[in-house]
Order: structure tokens, then C-alpha cells, then sequence
């Protein structure tokens, strides 16, 4: 496997509880794609998968050479494994350049962690 960036995020969920308590379903829907949304409200706590979501974004933007938007990745869940989801224009850039994101989940007590690294198939 030949790694070509590797980004990780740290989410305080302490903090997005007060943002997502402001504006409950702007926060939402801003931030997530309905299975995401879906996903994590059917969790007698959304909190912890919200913020794992979140960070993975935000790890995944830490790997990516242009800003993207919150909508253009998502979290999709094969089995009991995350993986990254993408929008059409980001999953054709991704081919192209021949890369596969792997994708790497936690939360615990206060904290939401993901790790994405890009690895190069060819």
C-alpha cells in the first residue's frame, strides 16, 4: 500500500451538542446526507456517530488538495465497517487519480476521533 496522505479530526462533543441544540435541523441538514442523518437519529444517543461523521469529514478534507463541501462526503456503514461515501464529481476525481480512502472511526466519553488515509492503487 503506498499512502498518500493521511488526516485525522478530533471532535469536542460537548461543543457540537451546543451548535446542533441552536439549530437542530439546519445543523443537520448543512452538514449531513439524509442516510447519515437517518443513521445516527435511529441512536438512543446521536451525539457520538454525529461527531464520528463530522470529524471524518473533516479528516477526509485534511487528505484533499481543494476545499470541499460538507455534502460531497459522507459515512456509509458496510456491515458493522464505515466507509467513505462520494459525491459523483469527487468519486470520478478519485478514480482518476486511482486513489482508495480507508476510513477508521471512534468516540468515547466526550470525544468523536476519525482517520482517513488515501492510499495509492497503483
Amino acid at each position: 500500500m503506498a499512502v498518500v496522505a493521511v488526516g485525522t479530526d478530533l471532535v469536542d462533543l460537548a461543543r457540537l451538542r451546543k451548535v446542533w441544540s441552536r439549530h437542530p435541523r439546519r445543523f443537520l441538514e448543512r452538514h449531513f446526507v439524509p442516510e447519515e442523518i437517518a443513521y445516527c437519529l435511529a441512536r438512543a444517543d446521536p451525539l457520538p456517530s454525529l461527531g464520528a461523521r463530522f470529524a471524518a469529514k473533516e479528516a477526509f478534507q485534511k487528505c484533499w488538495p481543494e476545499a470541499l463541501g460538507w455534502l460531497e462526503v459522507w459515512v456509509e456503514v458496510e456491515g458493522r465497517r464505515p466507509r467513505l461515501g462520494f459525491a459523483p464529481r469527487l468519486a470520478a476525481e478519485m478514480h482518476r487519480a486511482q486513489l482508495r480512502a480507508h476510513l477508521s472511526l471512534a468516540h468515547e466519553r466526550g470525544y468523536a476521533l476519525a482517520m482517513v488515509v488515501l492510499e495509492a492503487l497503483s
